[in-house]
Formats: C-alpha cells, sequence, structure tokens
C-alpha cells in the first residue's frame, strides 16, 4: 500500500491546498528538507498523503552510506512521466467542479488493453496542467479492483 506520494509544482501551497480539498482532508506546510514544500494530507485511516515539493527541487541518491537528499532543479519539464491513482470519496460532478474551478483539465477516460473492452474509468485531474492525478470515485473503485484481482488470468492470457 502507498502510504505518501510526492509530486512537483510550480504553486506547492496551492496545490496542496486542492489536493485537501479533494481527498476532504488539510493542507499543512511540510516540515521537511525543502523550503516551500507542503502536504495534503487526507486523514484517512491509510494515512494517505500527498506531499507537494517545488518543481526547482530533485531527490538525489546519498553519497556512500548516506540517505538521499534534495539538489537543485533548474530546468523542470513541462510535463512529468510519473502518475498516481487516488481513490476519493467524492463524486465525479464534485472532482469535476474541483477542476473547472483551477482551470485544470479534468476529464474521465476508460483504462484497458489496446483492442479489448475497457476495463475501469478514472477522472485525468491534470495538476496546473502538467502532472496527472487519475482520481477514481467510491462508484469506480470496484471496476480497477476487480482488474487487480484478474491481473495474473489476464497477463497469461496476452502472453
Amino acid at each position: 500500500m502507498i502510504r505518501h506520494v510526492s509530486i512537483p509544482a510550480s504553486n506547492p501551497r496551492h496545490v496542496a491546498t486542492v489536493l485537501a480539498e479533494l481527498m476532504q482532508g488539510r493542507a499543512y506546510p511540510f516540515p521537511g528538507p525543502i523550503p516551500g514544500a507542503f502536504m495534503a494530507a487526507s486523514g484517512d485511516a491509510h494515512g494517505t498523503n500527498i506531499e507537494v515539493y517545488p518543481e526547482t527541487a530533485a531527490a538525489a541518491p546519498g553519497q556512500g552510506g548516506a540517505p538521499g537528499d534534495f539538489q537543485a532543479n533548474p530546468a523542470p519539464p513541462q510535463y512529468w512521466p510519473f502518475h498516481v491513482l487516488l481513490s476519493v470519496q467524492r463524486d465525479e460532478a464534485a472532482i469535476q467542479a474541483i477542476g473547472d474551478r483551477e482551470g485544470w483539465r479534468t476529464r474521465r477516460f476508460s483504462r484497458g488493453m489496446p483492442g479489448r473492452p475497457p476495463l475501469f474509468d478514472v477522472i485525468e485531474f491534470w495538476v496546473e496542467n502538467r502532472f496527472l492525478i487519475e482520481v477514481s470515485t467510491p462508484d469506480m473503485d470496484p471496476a480497477y479492483l476487480r482488474t487487480c484481482e484478474g491481473l495474473e488470468a489476464m497477463m497469461a492470457a496476452r502472453a
């Protein structure tokens, strides 16, 4: 189970505030080593949190036996090759309203293997129109979970 994830943003405070609203949680300054970082805390039983770092920060492995640390990222990309699926206790209309208010591309799409019927749906929630968070509502979660349960058989049939 993923308990927390970190994402980049040009405005970490604002992004953390919006994500906390999406999760029905709270946003806090992140007490870590990066100035300007914030955290969206869901308050759920799993401890789901999203750390939002300035896009000008990069994580790097430590040297020798030292832990990883952060350094400058002077040329962040326009788009990021990473996404996360986030289940929230909101309906599709509420998620769409938040995305519309922010001016962030927010649309529902089906997922599955090419040439086959869709397996599940997600809402693409493009944070700052640059970073993808796939959002799943309580109505969408069962189809995703069925896909995970049948993953072994699905991959065997594909081979």
